[in-house]
């Protein structure tokens, strides 16, 4: 039997629902195909988490930053990292002024990192040093200069680009910042239909323009509302299962994951899966996540926060594809269970 709060709650579910179908489509008109892309970058604002894109250049990962601020409501800004970017370029700084009467005072000049949506333009050409100043505002939403703590835009996100071919002058991110963003968001090559479909859209006189479909205040309904959304206790039982098994001293883990992993997810992972599987719902237009969405959400939640050891690494191992296949085998032990 269901109660007036549980209406209440379907019907808010099933109302976002219909906006995030909506913003979909807007977000499809800028950026041509790539639905998976769509659905981790989505899913990442849903959960208020970051997101991180990795792909060769010109796949269109700055324009789906720019239609997602449009679409969402959002205040956006770009930053370009280099290698000689510092931090204060990020975070803003103090600077001296002179009033009309003479009097001097120090007045706070905000960086870009003022803003709800920050898009960080190949973040791994920065140095260790500049990519630090983005730790707090990633995890505390607010940064820390000259000794006062001055708050980020409501909701604030990140989503950072990054080109996977190693060239002179990239700084690998650390593990720690590694594991601030929600998921990793690999932006591959389009197939030859949407690659046709982006030379006729985008070469002629006119381009279609995404446009608005949610305010901030609903996009911060939204993110309350998923924390609501019931998870089963099948769900979450396969969330710890599949972590725990990445990990190479956990009991549970296989031969091939001690053999292979360096080191594996912490809880923060258990929890973005969590996350990420009701926003994987909420978007397909579901009222509860399935294992199926543990399944789809374990290589980008899972890929970003594990490391091959030596041994893996010169074999040529590859991750997500072990990733992949602990997660295949965990449901089938569940569902043999």
């Amino acid at each position: 039997m269901t109660t007036p709060q549980d209406d209440d709650l379907v019907a808010r579910i099933e109302a976002v629902e219909e906006k995030l179908a909506e913003a979909r489509k807007s977000i499809e008109r800028r950026f041509i195909g790539q639905e998976k892309v769509v659905e981790l970058t989505l899913s990442a604002l849903l959960c208020g988490g970051h997101g991180l894109l990795i792909g060769l250049p010109g796949l269109g990962k700055t324009r789906l930053v720019e239609a997602l601020s449009t679409v969402m409501g959002l205040h956006g800004n770009r930053i370009q990292f280099t290698p000689d970017l510092m931090p204060a370029d990020i975070l803003g700084s103090e600077v001296l002024e002179t009033a009309a009467d003479g009097s001097r005072a120090f007045r706070f000049l905000q960086g870009p990192v003022f803003c709800q949506l920050l898009m960080a333009d190949e973040i791994n050409r920065a140095s260790p040093r500049t990519q630090s100043a983005l730790l707090q505002a990633m995890q505390e939403k607010q940064v820390t200069v000259a000794g006062e703590d001055r708050p980020l835009g409501q909701p604030f996100h990140v989503l950072a680009t990054q080109n996977p071919i190693e060239q002179e002058g990239t700084y690998p991110l650390p593990e720690a910042q590694l594991d601030r963003f929600l998921v990793q968001i690999d932006v591959e090559y389009p197939d030859r239909e949407t690659e046709k479909a982006i030379l006729v859209a985008t070469t002629g006189a006119e381009e279609d323009e995404a446009h608005q479909v949610f305010t901030t205040e609903e996009l911060i309904d939204a993110q309350q509302l998923l924390r609501r959304m019931p998870v089963g206790e099948s769900v979450v039982e396969q969330i710890l299962d599949l972590v725990r098994a990445c990990r190479p001293d956990d009991p549970s883990a296989s031969a091939r994951v001690r053999d292979t992993v360096n080191w594996g997810p912490g809880p923060r992972a258990a929890q973005a899966l969590m996350m990420t599987v009701r926003a994987r719902a909420m978007l397909n237009g579901r009222l509860a996540p399935s294992t199926d969405d543990v399944l789809a959400m374990a290589r980008p939640v899972l890929s970003h926060r594990m490391g091959l050891n030596f041994a893996a690494r010169a074999r040529g191992d590859s991750l997500p594809a072990l990733i992949e296949e602990t997660a295949a085998t965990i449901t089938r032990t569940e569902a043999a269970a």
